[in-house]
């Protein structure tokens, strides 16, 4: 191997601080989200007499209204906050994936209705009707998650058609056509590999968008119920405690941040490593 090369795969190998730091922060929440209310079983213990009170060393977030421990609810709270927006994700995803390949492979009457019908998506303000639709059927975390689903899908199916239509006269592509392999052998054991580093990297952008969306619903009451651990409505409930105790509202809006932002460089930095990948 010539200096030169080894050169080119020391750059290609490095990880920036930044992108170690985003990922460090993505276990964590991943492991809070797992095991955090394992490790704190008693995150919903009240204490009335205490009441809210700062921090302290046997609270190091303090107390809330309820005499709750915030570091507890906190951490707690992880597992709503990412269960929720991962399954807005991954149903986005698999919606995305399917209805993309039949249009950018297929064409025709199937590319024009599935473009149609994301257009149709795309029109609606999404955060606005997901509030709409979980007034009118009373709230509830899980109808909030079906409506975000489909109406996060649209930008889905737009990058996978895309995607398809690059790869679709591909000399393997062409290949695999001319040996008469079936089309759903060639969308999903040729094409779809090829796509598949582009849509992760996309659906850690809606993982971070889902985020903040439920945590958004949480906190006008239409998410989690009432006393569940939630960022959102950990939010909702604390903000009137900003004199009190301003870590009560103060943590799980950063969590909120915090989360978001790593998932959103994370997937932009996926998506140039794949992008850069494909160019080479």
């Amino acid at each position: 191997m010539t200096a030169a090369a080894a050169g080119v795969r020391r750059r290609r190998v490095r990880v920036s601080p930044l992108t170690a730091l985003c990922t460090a922060l993505a276990v964590l929440l991943l492991f809070a989200a797992a095991f955090g209310q394992l490790l704190f079983p008693d995150w919903d213990a009240q204490d009335i007499a205490l009441g809210v009170s700062m921090p302290s060393a046997g609270h190091p977030l303090g107390t809330d209204g309820l005499g709750r421990d915030v570091l507890q609810l906190a951490v707690a709270g992880t597992r709503s906050a990412l269960t929720g927006a991962g399954l807005v994700a991954l149903g986005s995803m698999l919606i995305g994936n399917v209805l993309g390949l039949l249009a950018g492979y297929h064409g025709g009457w199937a590319d024009v209705l599935v473009r149609r019908w994301a257009d149709f998506l795309l029109a609606l303000p999404a955060l606005l009707v997901t509030l709409v639709v979980a007034g009118i059927g009373g709230g509830g975390y899980a109808l909030a998650v079906l409506v975000l689903v489909v109406l996060t899908s649209p930008g889905d199916i737009r990058l996978v058609r895309a995607a398809v239509l690059e790869q679709r006269h591909l000399p393997y592509v062409e290949a695999a056509q001319t040996l008469g392999l079936p089309r759903r052998t060639v969308m999903l054991r040729h094409i779809w590999p090829n796509i598949l580093p582009v849509v992760v990297a996309n659906t850690l952008l809606n993982f971070a968008g889902a985020i903040v969306a439920l945590s958004s619903l949480s906190f006008l009451g239409l998410g989690v119920p009432p006393g569940a651990p939630d960022w959102g409505r950990m939010l909702a409930d604390n903000r009137t405690l900003m004199y009190d105790n301003p870590s009560a509202a103060l943590a799980p809006a950063v969590l909120v941040v915090v989360a978001a932002v790593v998932l959103n460089l994370l997937g932009d930095r996926l998506l140039e490593a794949f992008t850069d990948r494909g160019r080479s």
